[in-house]
């Protein structure tokens, strides 16, 4: 087990310094500078400018800008914003805070929702569970996020009043939990809603090929309970496809639910990293690039390790 997180974590320095390399060259590469708003300011004369340009080593060619920030990353400094001048560490924290409650609470809704959806399918096959699931599925998957939330927000905000149309927590009133609640249920349902489509379906599919196995044929013809055999047996050898789509799904919406924390004015990392590429904030599109690629790589690794807990048969030699 040692010798194979090692080894995952020597492949995974090299791919860490790619991800950082070719986001931080596209940025260099897309129209604009971080100096536009000066640039917009008749009043700024053009040795400001310059001096600014300076300050910010925007004069020095594109790769010495990213040997700079590589040296200050690698030792805790991750410099400071061109747009707001905070220091990008706390402005992360910040958002990361903020996204970790909505994912988390998504991914909660999800898995309660859908995993016993698919059980319900796959027992059911080719019955009205099975094609409710199905339809329900469909609609998850297929409908995109935004059309969701101006539904909800039509809904429950606009028409009916019984939540706050955006935002983290009402504004004018101390931060509590109700508040909250109030806040996070409408973009919880958003965000969880895509995933509930796609946990049905593998839930669904994985229980039928499990359930076709010769031993859950043996444990039946020898008279085993239904609910023992699908929780003890079925359930847990099913688990894998739903991890795999977890380890994946979960470091992507910690990189930012753009579109949910956009519509719902909820103050993650997706709001962040929209107002940072709008103003070409290159130290904060870095922080939250590091960020994202140390979860997909932090959580693919998790996986693979539940894999070893759910199924004895996969080693790590």
């Amino acid at each position: 087990m040692k010798t194979y997180v090692l080894r995952r974590l020597l492949i995974a320095l090299p791919t860490f310094l790619g991800i950082t390399i070719l986001v931080f060259f596209v940025s260099y590469l897309a129209s604009g500078s971080p100096l536009e708003l000066l640039l917009s300011n008749q009043n700024i004369s053009e040795a400001e400018i310059e001096r600014q340009r300076i300050k910010l080593g925007l004069d020095q060619p594109v790769y010495m800008q990213y040997f700079s920030w590589l040296g200050n990353m690698l030792t805790g400094n991750f410099g400071e914003s061109y747009r707001t001048m905070e220091a990008v560490t706390g402005m992360i924290l910040k958002g990361l805070g903020a996204t970790s409650i909505l994912v988390v609470a998504s991914v909660l809704l999800a898995c309660l929702i859908a995993i016993p959806l698919g059980i319900q399918s796959a027992r059911h096959q080719s019955k009205l569970w099975d094609n409710l699931a199905a339809v329900f599925s469909f609609l998850a998957t297929s409908t995109p996020s935004f059309f969701i939330a101006l539904v909800l927000l039509y809904l429950f905000s606009v028409k009916l009043q019984l939540l706050p149309i955006g935002g983290m927590y009402t504004v004018g009133t101390a931060n509590s939990f109700l508040s909250l609640l109030a806040h996070l249920i409408m973009p919880c349902l958003v965000l969880s809603f895509h995933m509930m489509g796609t946990l049905i379906q593998f839930t669904r599919s994985s229980m039928l090929e499990v359930m076709r196995e010769d031993y859950v044929r043996t444990a039946k013809a020898k008279g085993l309970q239904e609910r023992v055999l699908i929780v003890k047996h079925v359930l847990r050898n099913s688990l894998i496809p739903v991890v795999t789509y977890l380890g994946m799904e979960i470091p992507l919406l910690l990189g930012g639910a753009v579109v949910t924390e956009q519509v719902f004015s909820w103050p993650g990392i997706g709001k962040l990293m929209i107002q940072s590429i709008s103003a070409r904030d290159y130290p904060v599109i870095m922080g939250v690039t590091v960020l994202v690629a140390l979860a997909v790589l932090i959580f693919n690794l998790i996986t693979d390790l539940v894999y070893g807990l759910l199924d004895p048969r996969i080693r790590y030699d």
